[in-house]
Order: C-alpha cells, then structure tokens, then sequence
C-alpha cells in the first residue's frame, strides 16, 4: 500500500495486522482518483470509515488542503496517526476515534467525502442521509463510495445524484454530487 503520486508520491503506508480493514487496493485508488482529479486541489476532504486512512492521504498528497479521518475502531485510528505521519502531513490531519454516522451531525462542510465502510453492511445508506440531512457537503462537493454491491441512490431520496459509477471487478465506485450541480456522468 502506496501513495500513488502527489507530494507524498511513493511513501509506503503501514497496513493492518488485524482483522475489520479491507485496504483499497491501488487500481482501485488510482481509478477513483482519476474521476475527481480536478476537484482535488485546495479542498477539505472526510475520509469517512477510514481504516487505514490512505484516501485521504491519497487526496492531501494530491494538494487537499485538509482532511478529517474518522473510524470507529482504536487501532485503525492509530493506524490512521501512524500513516499520516509517514507520509507528512500531520499538521493537515485531524483524526477522530469515533462513530463516523455521529460525526455527520458535526455541521462541518465537505468538498470531498469518502464512504468506504465494510462490505455487507448499510453504512453507505445511512451516512448519505444523514450527510444529506445535515448537510454537510459543499454545494460543489463530491461524495466517494465503495462498495461490493449496487445500491440503489434514488431510493435514498437524497439531494444526491449519481454522477458516475465503475466497476473493478465486484468493487464498484460511485461518484454523487448535489443533484443541483448539474452534472451528469458525462462531465465526470
């Protein structure tokens, strides 16, 4: 697990040694970070159930300009520290042992927020509604979801809409944006 480019480009982040975390894998980093590109820069980022932590460095070695890591888990949000470390941006870095759906009710605004809860579970769901309950993301933000099933984002009756979405062999990644921005998954 890497640092695919960026300021940070190449640094090897730690990986789990216990059970509960499911890295991203780099294909699949690299390809969600190709859809959102120019939306990287200068933005405040939520790596929401953040395992290891490496989206949200991922987007500060892309030039975010801040990002909040939250997990539930004590050693994942230790992981979190230690990989924020490695790769140097602890004084951009906030990491929150906590209830990820809680910190939704914070009233913080987002330009990018990464859902990449566990598998077989409706996290996803649930922190769309409330993300769009409170809102907590930029009228011009991005929301990031993986996940090993379709969902299905209408149902939801959210503010959000699906932009894009690909498929990396059962891993799927949907981009959703504020139905009032517009876009379609051609401009994506």
């Amino acid at each position: 697990m890497r640092v695919i480019t960026g300021s940070a480009r190449g640094r090897r982040l730690k990986e789990p040694n216990f059970d509960g975390v499911r890295p991203t894998s780099d294909k699949v980093k690299e390809a969600m970070f190709n859809m959102i590109q120019f939306d990287v820069p200068g933005s405040r980022v939520l790596d929401l159930f953040a395992g290891t932590g490496q989206l949200g460095i991922e987007a500060l070695s892309r030039g975010a300009d801040s990002a909040v890591f939250i997990d539930s888990s004590r050693q994942s949000a230790a992981l979190v520290r230690e990989n924020v470390k490695i790769s140097g941006f602890e004084d951009k870095s906030r990491v929150i042992c906590g209830d990820s759906l809680a910190h939704l009710s914070s009233g913080v605004k987002y330009d990018i927020i990464f859902m990449d809860p566990p598998y077989a579970t409706d996290l996803i769901e649930q922190a769309l509604v409330l993300t769009d309950k409170f809102d907590i993301l930029d009228k011009n933000g991005i929301i990031l979801c993986e996940s090993d099933r379709l969902i299905d984002y209408e149902r939801l009756n959210t503010r959000f809409l699906l932009a894009a979405e690909r498929k990396y062999g059962r891993i799927r990644v949907s981009v959703l944006k504020h139905k009032s921005a517009g876009d379609s998954e051609e401009n994506i």
